[in-house]
């Protein structure tokens, strides 16, 4: 069955709604051999980058960052507190927050121990980046290795390539391509290219950004897969002219391309032998937590905490929006599009246990 594709009504509703609103493995992590957590990707790893260009897309207002330690402060990060990068930085004894590298409060000692270039609603295809206006992800190499040269200067060369082949760079990035950009035909691609033929178009910009970072010294990768996106809050809403739930044809979707990706990732290792790179299945992760949320402590896999938790995000889930729940970590969701805290710590978790079975780590 093709995936749904929007109605011209349907896509300007919710491009609209974008624009407006646009345990074990933790504690064996402590490992010092690990020098710096370097990540890339999206809303679901950016740590406030978006604070510093012109886009509406932006979480530095509360109750977003509600729950970060030390009290709320709103950082840019989607969501009420830390972010699985900031997790799992903590975890590998490292500080536990992962600053953004445009954010003009840290420097290049603070980045020499972990650094963030992603931007909430990118992409791999540049064309995505293009529709709320953020950082390309071509752009985010760019900084990476604009980056290092700082890194070179202040620590010299010898110290500087060991902190970037030693680092753990986290990638978590796919999923606005599809439904920011493809099915909101907010572009052409929806076009220009059918499904499975966006998907390989995908696949390969993504396998072209890890050969190039692998190029410039990185050796440690973790790059994760999509998760359920048809079960999003807000795919579930627009969902609702045809009996509401999960879209089954996005899940689809993301299942095909995270297969297309498990066979792309396994190539690439067999193609740079010194390349430890890991694939994070996020999928089967969130539709464990929404099968089986009691289990997890969870009682609402459906709606986001913030406001009616249904299509609200970015300006619309704010301070004084209606009927925010009191306790997130009871949510899967923190708006209508990112997860909690709470599922991030689970998400960060899987990820460093993967990277251990691996041999990332």
């Amino acid at each position: 069955m093709a995936p749904p594709r929007r109605s011209g009504a349907e896509a300007a509703v919710l491009l609209l709604l974008l624009l407006t609103t646009s345990s074990a493995g933790a504690a064996r992590a402590s490992s010092p051999r690990v020098p710096a957590v370097i990540v890339f990707g999206d809303s679901t790893v950016d740590t406030g980058n978006n604070n510093q260009i012109l886009t509406p897309l932006r979480a530095n207002f509360p109750p977003y960052g509600r729950d970060m330690p030390g009290g709320p402060r709103a950082t840019g990060r989607f969501g009420n507190g830390r972010l699985p990068p900031d997790l799992i930085s903590e975890a590998l004894g490292l500080p536990p927050l992962v600053p953004a590298y445009l954010d003009p409060a840290y420097g290049i000692d603070d980045f020499a121990r972990g650094v963030c270039f992603a931007s909430a609603g990118t992409g791999i295809d540049d064309a995505t980046a293009g529709v709320l206006s953020v950082i390309p992800l071509w752009k985010e190499v760019e900084y990476y290795e604009e980056y290092q040269r700082r890194l070179r200067a202040r620590l010299g060369p010898r110290r500087a390539a060991a902190v970037v082949r030693g680092a753990l760079h986290v990638v978590s990035i796919g999923t606005n391509d599809f439904l920011e950009n493809y099915f909101l035909l907010a572009t052409g691609r929806f076009a220009e290219f059918t499904v499975p033929e966006y998907e390989d178009l995908l696949v390969a910009g993504a396998r072209a950004f890890l050969a190039r970072i692998h190029r410039l010294g990185a050796r440690r990768v973790t790059f994760a897969g999509l998760a359920a996106i048809g079960c999003l809050p807000l795919e579930r809403t627009a969902n609702a002219l045809r009996g509401g739930g999960c879209v089954e044809e996005f899940n689809e979707v993301a299942r095909s391309y995270n297969a297309k990706v498990r066979d792309m990732v396994r190539g690439l290792r067999g193609e740079l032998p010194e390349l430890k790179l890991a694939y994070v299945s996020v999928y089967e992760s969130f539709l464990n937590l929404i099968a089986d949320p009691a289990k997890y402590g969870l009682e609402n896999v459906e709606e986001g905490c913030c406001a009616t938790g249904k299509f609200e995000m970015g300006l619309m889930c704010n301070d004084d929006a209606p009927l925010t729940c009191d306790d997130a970590d009871k949510f899967l969701f923190w708006d209508a599009f990112h997860p909690t805290e709470k599922v991030n710590r689970l998400m960060a978790n899987h990820t460093l246990e993967v990277c251990y079975q691996e041999g990332v780590l």
